[in-house]
């Protein structure tokens, strides 16, 4: 499910964050390889992201874990 992302992104917005990260990494990604990512590639990822305004100190292990299952939801979703 690709959209664009017009609004400004922030931590919480992770099913954002998770749409952007599947529309950037498609099925190169699956479950079991996107909870194996390393929190601090991921954390870089997501700074990435158009339209993300959120900075590196707002983020938190609780934020990452969210980003993670909501990725995985994506990917099922679109499988």
């Amino acid at each position: 499910m690709s959209f664009e992302l017009n609004l400004p992104i922030h931590w919480n917005d992770h099913e954002d964050i998770a749409i952007g990260l599947y529309d950037k990494f498609g099925e190169d990604f699956g479950e079991s390889k996107i909870y194996r990512i390393r929190f601090t590639e991921l954390i870089e990822w997501v700074l990435e992201l158009k339209n993300f305004v959120g900075t590196r100190e707002e983020c938190n292990e609780g934020h990452l874990e969210q980003i993670q299952a909501r990725w995985v939801h994506e990917w099922r979703d679109n499988r």
